[in-house]
């Protein structure tokens, strides 16, 4: 299997390289690929050293799969032109996802979408695809009716200039600032940019992407989404309304029957699920686990993952895994 990783040199995509070779992904040729200024730099994988080329190199040397995270505008540009030669793109940006004519996966739940003809598949927003893990069982058994998500996002999900922003201010040092205020000791109601309705993008996409992943239009979604001072993992305060009752315990279990879910309810000893935990975890952790009093058949949850993992490269991995187990993708792609 030839597998090009753009975007091979950033955050996301030093992240797809660790967990391929965490999960032994079946790689003969491994392509990484990243803007002009990385070109020729040597990157190892398993030992074996790999030259960066640029995309259109990468195009010519037709790899079976192209894992992208470079960003919307380079996936508009590059991924068809990846697909012509008959490369699979699993891409990491929002430019497909709401593209009718493209399937947003996260393969736990929805995989069976899936078909040979899908040659640009998009992976979702890293907060939406560790509610979505959650909600989708108890949808399912419970029919959602209305979700309202508050997220606490790491600064990890806007990228190394923030990551790097939060590294100066604990040092005391003036650098160039990634968001419009300090983050340091602080929570920023601005998560990407703000749309016309008074909503940033980050939110919509959460309003927006449920609905595609799960198949069902019926239930309504609000989000508000926080920007705060964590190096890495996303967490949401999420209030689900169901048309039927449900039991605490029977939620509970039907979570922790949930693959890539881990239940953490034990509020007497002080178990939750908190970032610091969920760091290089491909998990999706759920705890705080009580009922709304305030209305009827309505939760309340707390959940916590990895952005960078589940969020991001692991939940792209496994999209790969799934169209290779299915036989949805076979090598190789002649050169």
């Amino acid at each position: 299997m030839r597998v090009a990783v753009v975007g091979a040199t950033g955050m996301v995509g030093s992240v797809m390289l660790k967990v391929l070779a965490e999960r032994n992904f079946p790689i003969t040729e491994l392509i990484p690929v990243a803007s002009e200024r990385s070109v020729g730099k040597l990157m190892t994988y398993k030992g074996n050293e790999y030259a960066v080329v640029n995309l259109a190199t990468a195009v010519e040397m037709k790899p079976d799969i192209a894992l992208f995270s470079a960003g919307g505008s380079t996936s508009l540009e590059w991924a068809p032109k990846f697909a012509e030669v008959g490369t699979t793109v699993i891409d990491n940006s929002s430019a497909w996802r709401m593209d009718s004519s493209k399937k947003l996966v996260v393969p736990e739940i929805n995989g069976d979408v899936l078909t040979t003809d899908d040659k640009i598949i998009a992976n979702p927003n890293c907060s939406t695809i560790q509610m979505v893990m959650a909600l989708a069982p108890l949808h399912a058994k419970y029919t959602m009716k209305r979700v309202v998500v508050s997220t606490y996002q790491s600064v990890s999900g806007t990228g190394v200039k923030a990551v790097q922003q939060l590294d100066n201010e604990e040092a005391g040092i003036d650098g160039e600032m990634a968001y419009p205020h300090k983050i340091g000791r602080n929570a920023l109601p601005h998560c990407d940019v703000f749309l016309e309705n008074g909503y940033t993008k980050e939110e919509m996409k959460l309003v927006k992407e449920p609905k595609k992943i799960l198949r069902d239009e019926s239930f309504s979604v609000t989000a508000t989404a926080v920007r705060i001072p964590t190096a890495g993992g996303h967490s949401e305060a999420v209030n689900v309304q169901f048309e039927n009752d449900f039991d605490l315990q029977e939620v509970r279990q039907l979570l922790n029957d949930t693959d890539g879910v881990i239940v953490q309810d034990d509020v007497a000893n002080n178990i939750y699920p908190m970032p610091i935990n969920a760091h290089d975890k491909d998990e999706v952790f759920v705890g705080r686990i009580r009922r709304d009093e305030s209305q009827e058949n309505t939760l309340n949850l707390w959940i916590v993952s990895d952005n960078l993992r589940k969020g991001a490269a692991t939940n792209t991995v496994q999209i790969a895994e799934y169209l290779i187990a299915h036989h949805l993708i076979k090598a190789s792609v002649s050169a």
